[in-house]
């Protein structure tokens, strides 16, 4: 267990770091989008503003569980050794307090100013992200991204129902794209991090099954991510901006997926990681202009 005398008191960089600002910012991106994407107009103000906010808080409260579960773990890979916990810069208890503020907050904002579905929605997103990933299926199964990546694909579909107050299908479509994006992004990264991984006895894929298995895994969901992301276009969700977009970016993503299999370029597995950021965020804005472009009932 770490000791807060050891390294010196937190600040509120270490506070901001425990909530993953990178990963929730890209949460609430796809949200948002996941908004407008429900309406034709412009999503009221006040939906917009606390439902952004309290998913936020609840995605940050998962992300300072994430910390405090996996600081024995982080202590011993390069690139999460300086975490606030890990260096005792933050307590067991303070960070526990803290998510529990987060997610009691962001669970509050929504129940009173959105709906309850969206807050019912958000805290199985939260539970399954911060209990059942990071406690179980991480250390459980080389699949564990595949499985536990439902929770982190939510965003776009409480963000839909933070708007309609409704589940529907283009919204679990959404949900579909970051489902499917989820492998090859992370397993990306495992392939670079692989014997980090391996020290710490974690079982992702490159370790369980080897640098090759995961190099065909990632091109086949890469190649399922762009079947998948043509829906939008096909069920009449999203016009041919979209199309034009999803094409160009799914052919960039088969690119690097193919780079890896082909075993001659050592950054690879980085570039990919890195472009796989760039794709989903790229993707979703494309899909977002084309919504207020390319309006599907005028086509």
């Amino acid at each position: 267990m770490t000791d807060l005398g050891q390294t010196g008191a937190a600040t509120w960089r270490d506070y901001k770091e425990l909530t993953k600002p990178n990963v929730v910012l890209l949460m609430i991106l796809t949200s948002a989008i996941g908004m407008f994407m429900a309406v034709p107009g412009m999503v009221p103000l006040h939906i917009l503003v606390l439902g952004n906010l309290g998913i936020g808080l609840c995605a940050g409260s998962a992300a300072a569980v994430n910390h405090l579960v996996d600081q024995q773990v982080d202590q011993k890979m390069t690139r999460t050794h300086n975490r606030p916990i890990a260096q005792g810069r933050v307590t067991n208890l303070q960070a526990t307090l803290f998510a529990m503020a987060l997610g009691g907050v962001g669970l509050y904002i929504l129940i009173v100013w959105i709906n309850p579905l969206t807050a019912w929605l958000t805290l199985a997103s939260l539970v399954g992200y911060a209990f059942v990933y990071t406690m179980f299926l991480k250390r459980a199964t080389p699949q564990n991204i595949v499985i536990g990546g439902l929770a982190g694909a939510a965003p776009p579909l409480l963000g839909w129902t933070a708007v309609t107050g409704e589940i529907h299908g283009h919204a679990l479509l959404l949900v579909l794209i970051i489902f499917a994006w989820t492998p090859p992004h992370f397993w990306a990264l495992a392939i670079h991090r692989r014997e980090e991984y391996a020290a710490v006895a974690i079982p992702m894929l490159p370790v369980t099954h080897g640098v090759a298995f995961t190099k065909l895994h990632i091109l086949l969901y890469t190649i399922l991510l762009f079947l998948v992301s043509l829906l939008p276009y096909v069920t009449r969700m999203s016009g041919p901006l979209y199309l034009l977009g999803a094409v160009v970016l799914g052919v960039g993503f088969l690119y690097w997926a193919i780079e890896l299999m082909r075993d001659k370029n050592p950054n690879a597995p980085m570039k990919t990681f890195k472009y796989s950021i760039f794709y989903l965020m790229a993707l979703f804005v494309i899909m977002l202009v084309d919504h207020y472009v390319f309006p599907v009932a005028a086509l």
